[in-house]
């Protein structure tokens, strides 16, 4: 069943919200404040429009609260990300008449005080899924409010409100499949408005320097690699998605899990900081000239997968640190710290992890096949907390995101909602072999295997020494040895799954 239009709704009301904001005039002197928490983008972004919609002049502004998201505040990659996703962003509002204004600290605090300095009597913002994200902005609007300040929240970061979904007993779904069947019977909203080719500007208030937040490495300087492979910002997400649709949609369904192809459409970064809607995304793919293949619905279905998560994090604030399955949480993790070392740094001596390992410590991303391989041989290979690779996957992706970071991580795990059951153990010497046959993706980011024979190339261990010889390796001097016996490490975890079993009993 296709999508079907639907309207745009502001989410959630809060008592004595009015609903029609959008519709609302503060009068021509009194501009709109317009939170851009992490929708940086102008086309297609609700709280923009409504924003707009007013008839004021507006007043861009984008707050980092450091202290605010706790241990998800941002990872250093997502801080490079945030950077250049900014300066793009200043650029593109300069074009359009307009400025962007960067404070530091508490959007309680900052919000109120620039309302206040300007005389703005309404503040329009995009509605996160995150928790911290969801208290500041209640704490920004109870502030605002005691000054008479109104606050209109849009659904802005996906496609659905993460309350919208629900089963026919009102309960959020916990199992995708019928999660996406009931977002097809309500239909995706309609199509995505295009960018304000003038933005009518108030005078700006103080803003601080984007230098001053530091937000970029500098010794050592480890983002070569970033640099190399993303382009942050709106025309970068738009440029990212032509690309994606013109050469690899219609083999998406098979080319999105070979690692070393370039079949995935990379757009996850863009997402995640709003630098293009889903929206926009859902229908370029639905109006694509290969709209109707199989490789556009299984891009459909990913992009579901998404909000599916969102709407995870949602009804469940604890996703990040709590097991959604409680039995786990008496799970007797073995807590290796050199073992997360080898791991971490793509040395675990097994091919296809560290070349994952590696894609992501150079590029700041990781190719979702892989993601599943890394993170089941952490977990179960080597019996490490779930928890331990999502903390190291969320400093370390420009895309990490709270609820796909963790809902993901549960997945493999086993112990979240609709997870793979935690006896399904990943081998990684097949996975690589079936999907990585010729060895790219394997010798672009492990060369000391280069000159290994597509035989041996996902396990070295098994080669003859004259082989070895031959490729000018010596395992344990110019490759490691594995970390740990696969079959071994296999029948460890199935051990603590069922001592986890008995425990529970």
């Amino acid at each position: 069943m296709g999508f079907t239009y639907s309207a745009e709704v502001i989410y959630p009301p809060t008592a004595g919200q009015n609903e029609a904001m959008t519709s609302h005039a503060t009068g021509a002197d009194a501009p709109v404040l317009l939170w851009l928490a992490r929708d940086l983008r102008l086309a297609d972004n609700p709280a923009l429009q409504g924003a707009l919609a007013t008839g004021c002049k507006v007043v861009p502004i984008f707050v980092l609260d450091d202290a605010a998201g706790g241990d998800w505040s941002l990872g250093s990659a997502s801080r490079w990300w945030l950077h250049h996703s900014l300066t793009a962003l200043s650029a593109t509002l300069e074009a359009a008449g307009s400025y962007l204004v960067l404070r530091r600290g508490p959007a309680a605090t900052i919000l109120p005080e620039i309302a206040a300095s300007i005389g703005a009597a309404e503040l329009h913002v995009g509605m996160p899924a995150e928790p911290w994200r969801r208290a500041a902005v209640d704490a920004a609007e109870a502030a605002l409010g005691r000054t008479g300040v109104r606050v209109g929240r849009h659904r802005s970061s996906l496609l659905f409100g993460p309350d919208q979904v629900r089963t026919g007993s009102g309960s959020p779904y916990a199992v995708f499949t019928p999660f996406a069947r009931a977002c097809e019977a309500i239909g995706v909203p309609g199509n995505p408005a295009p960018a304000p080719r003038h933005i009518p500007s108030a005078a700006p208030p103080k803003s601080d320097r984007l230098a001053d937040w530091r937000l970029l490495p500098t010794h050592p300087d480890w983002a070569g690699g970033l640099r190399d492979t993303w382009t942050p910002g709106e025309a970068g997400a738009k440029r990212r998605l032509d690309t994606f649709l013109s050469a690899h949609l219609a083999e998406y369904g098979h080319a999105r899990n070979i690692p070393g192809q370039p079949g995935t459409s990379m757009l996850s970064p863009h997402l995640h900081w709003g630098e293009i809607s889903p929206r926009h995304v859902w229908h370029a793919a639905l109006e694509h000239a290969e709209g109707a293949s199989q490789g556009a619905k299984v891009f459909r279905t990913e992009l579901l997968w998404r909000e599916f998560c969102a709407q995870l994090l949602w009804h469940h604030p604890t996703l990040p640190e709590q097991p959604l399955r409680r039995e786990f949480a008496a799970m007797k993790w073995r807590g290796d710290k050199a073992g997360l070392r080898a791991w971490q740094s793509g040395r675990t001596g097994v091919p296809i992890v560290d070349a994952g390992m590696r894609q992501l410590w150079q590029t700041g991303w990781q190719h979702n096949r892989v993601r599943m391989i890394t993170a089941s041989f952490l977990i179960k290979h080597l019996l490490t907390d779930w928890r331990v690779g999502e903390a190291w996957f969320w400093d370390t992706l420009v895309d990490g995101d709270l609820a796909s970071n963790a809902a993901n991580w549960q997945w493999v795990a086993g112990c979240g909602a609709d997870a793979a059951p935690f006896f399904r153990i990943f081998n990684p010497v097949l996975q690589g072999r079936k999907f990585d046959p010729d060895g790219a993706y394997v010798r672009r980011f492990v060369p000391e295997l280069t000159r290994l024979p597509d035989r041996y190339l996902h396990a070295p261990w098994e080669a003859p020494d004259d082989i070895l010889r031959a490729a000018g390796i010596v395992l344990g001097r110019d490759y490691p040895t594995p970390l740990v016996d696969l079959a071994a490490g296999r029948q460890q975890a199935l051990d603590a799954f069922r001592a986890l079993g008995r425990s529970a009993a």
